[in-house]
C-alpha cells in the first residue's frame, strides 16, 4: 500500500507529507498506521481531479520555494526541510527530507543538512547572486508558501472528511 501511494507522490505532491510520515513505520507498522494509510486512500478517492496542471501560456520564470519546520517530528523532534521549483509556473522538482540532527533553533532548522558544506556554499552563492541583483529573494508568509505542502501536515479534518 505504501509503495502504491509513494508512486503517486510523483504527480500528487499534496499527499507528500502524509505519505512520508507513514513510510517511517513500514518496518514495524501498527493498526493506527494502517488506518492512516487508508485515510490517505479515502482522501485520494475524494479528490480524483487534483494533480498537476501545466498551463500553456505561462511566463518563463524560475521560482523556488523552501521551508523548514522547527522540531516538527513529534517522535524525535527533528526538523523537516522541503522545497519545490517551478519553471514557467510548472512544477519541475520538489524534495522533502527529515533532518539527521535535532536543531536547537529555527535558524538551525533552516540551515542544517547532511551536507552542511554544500549548503553553506549554496547559501553564499545565493547571497552573492542576490547582492548582484541576478536573482530576487522575497520572504513570503507561511500560508502562501507552497513548500509548506511538503513539510507540514494538513489539518486533520482534510483527511478525516475524505
Amino acid at each position: 500500500m505504501i509503495g502504491s501511494i509513494m508512486y503517486l507522490t510523483a504527480s500528487r505532491p499534496d499527499i507528500m507529507f502524509a505519505v512520508c510520515a507513514c513510510t517511517r513505520f513500514q518496518v514495524t507498522p501498527k493498526v493506527s498506521h494502517l488506518h492512516a494509510v487508508k485515510r490517505i486512500f479515502r482522501y485520494l478517492k475524494g479528490q480524483p481531479k487534483l494533480g498537476f496542471w501545466y498551463p500553456k501560456d505561462s511566463p518563463f520564470d524560475l521560482e523556488a520555494y523552501t521551508d523548514s519546520d522547527y522540531a516538527g517530528a513529534s517522535l524525535d523532534r527533528k526538523s523537516t526541510t522541503g522545497g519545490c521549483q517551478f519553471l514557467r509556473r510548472r512544477l519541475i522538482s520538489w524534495q522533502y527530507k527529515k533532518q539527521t540532527i535535532v536543531a536547537n533553533s529555527t535558524t538551525e532548522a533552516e540551515y542544517f543538512s547532511t551536507k552542511t558544506k554544500h549548503i553553506e556554499i549554496r547559501h553564499h552563492f545565493i547571497r552573492d547572486s542576490n547582492e548582484k541583483k541576478l536573482i530576487q529573494m522575497i520572504k513570503i508568509h507561511t500560508n502562501p508558501n507552497v513548500a509548506n505542502l511538503l513539510i507540514k501536515a494538513f489539518d486533520i479534518g482534510r483527511f478525516r472528511n475524505a
